[in-house]
């Protein structure tokens, strides 16, 4: 079996520390999805505008030989191990990945790409597959996780107002909220789910090509410190 990738992602996660643990947790992040030839063609895309929502499959290349058949999903604690095809664990025997993504635009011109939002996609990410949300078959009211039936509880985050003011400022092609986005990431809580939080650590991730810096002023509120 040959699998190539049909695109590549360009997003605002340079590295996997920090990214949403799961897609749209995060709606304010931003990324694109650059099409390859020979599928950099708008006939391609013909007609994909008219969806709110799409599958992107993908690869996660910077887990690629770890997998196991058991790991230890984040939103147990790290403390009880699952198998790995009952968990969305990135270490996986074919390393696949798949999200549900809102699409914001479609551009060709100069060249085909998908500007999308609630991405948690590395930069770079290899692109293997797009297909349409279709709601009616893709939205099932009656479906159940044992494990991760609903979102986690988010810790508050407090930004000084001169770093508020300093993400404000920043502008990218995609119309990144830089603010409203640092507030999402670190509600969800990046550092490992088994790790106590150290008041006198400073924590720190790679965000639009910022080092945000953060700490933790208990278990369920942190403060950024810096953005560099």
């Amino acid at each position: 079996m040959n699998v190539e990738p049909i695109a590549r992602v360009r997003s605002c996660f340079s590295e996997k520390f920090g990214v949403p643990r799961q897609p749209l947790l995060a709606d304010a992040s931003r990324a694109s999805i650059e099409l390859l030839p020979p599928l950099d063609t708008p006939d391609a895309v013909a007609g994909l505008e008219e969806n709110t929502h799409i599958w992107v499959i993908f690869q996660f290349h910077q887990a690629a030989g770890q997998w196991s058949a058991k790991v230890r999903p984040p939103r147990l604690g790290g403390n009880k191990k699952l198998g790995v095809l009952a968990t969305r664990s990135p270490f996986r025997p074919n390393n696949i990945g798949l999200s549900v993504v809102r699409l914001l635009e479609v551009r060709t011109n100069p060249k085909v790409e998908l500007i999308i939002g609630g991405a948690d996609l590395v930069d770079g990410t290899p692109v293997l597959d797009i297909k349409p949300y279709i709601p009616y078959a893709d939205a099932l009211d009656d479906a159940q996780s044992a494990f991760a039936g609903a979102p986690p509880a988010p810790v508050t985050v407090s930004i000084p107002d001169q770093i508020r003011a300093q993400a404000a400022a920043y502008r990218d092609e995609w119309g990144t909220n830089l603010p409203r986005l640092i507030e999402q990431v670190l509600a969800q809580d990046p550092k490992p789910a088994y790790q106590q939080p150290d008041p006198d650590r400073i924590y720190g991730m790679e965000l639009c090509g910022f080092n945000l810096r953060w700490r933790y002023l208990s278990a369920g509120a942190l403060e950024v410190v810096g953005l560099e």
